[in-house]
């Protein structure tokens, strides 16, 4: 499947072919680690890290920065800042395992996981249902409901109408786009939607 967007004239867009392993550009999952014992003696000490990395990894780099302080003992961290995590929020004691799992994902499917995973949460059964339950991108809801009777070749349909009748017959997209909003699972994310089934 095509993910698609619509520009400012209202057209779609395609953003990529994940079967050909195109996506949108998005910037690199990264997280900002501090030190507590810094923090709390008025200094600042943290490092940005890649987190699209194994949660050792993500340890390691953590134990890296630590080692920089003045402090006797700096051994507690937190994340204090954090990007290109899309539509999950990362929270300040949030775990590597998670850092890690959610990063990895976005870093090989892009944004769409991101909002997969702020709707379907980071449990083991979840994260392994990706790619059963994306259908696409989409700039609203109208779009998904245009596409859907594309799809479905509805539109097709009533333009086989006899011509006297056309004037009297329309698809109501709007009320369409309401009931879809209502049956699936759609997260707004960068000024779009994300549109999920369940798995």
């Amino acid at each position: 499947m095509t993910e698609r967007q619509v520009n400012e004239g209202g057209e779609q867009q395609q953003l990529g072919n994940p079967e050909r392993g195109e996506r949108p550009r998005i910037p690199t999952p990264r997280i900002y680690v501090a030190s507590l014992s810094d923090y709390n003696a008025g200094r600042l000490l943290g490092e940005w890290i890649d987190a699209a990395q194994d949660p050792e990894e993500l340890h390691a780099a953590v134990q890296v920065m630590l080692a920089q302080s003045r402090e006797e003992v700096a051994e507690e961290w937190a994340i204090h800042d954090y990007e290109g995590f899309g539509g999950f929020t990362v929270g300040e004691y949030e775990s590597m395992e998670t850092v890690s799992v959610v990063a990895l994902g976005i870093a090989e499917h892009g944004p769409a996981f991101a909002a997969y995973v702020s709707w379907a949460g980071t449990g083991e059964d979840a994260l392994s249902g990706f790619e059963d339950c994306y259908l696409g991108h989409w700039g609203n809801l109208n779009a998904y409901a245009r596409d859907v009777v594309d799809d479905f070749g509805w539109n097709v349909a009533l333009a086989e109408l006899p011509e006297d009748m056309r004037p009297h017959v329309d698809f109501d997209y709007d009320g369409f786009a309401r009931f879809l909003e209502t049956s699936m699972n759609i997260v707004e994310s960068g000024g779009g939607i994300y549109v999920f089934t369940e798995q």
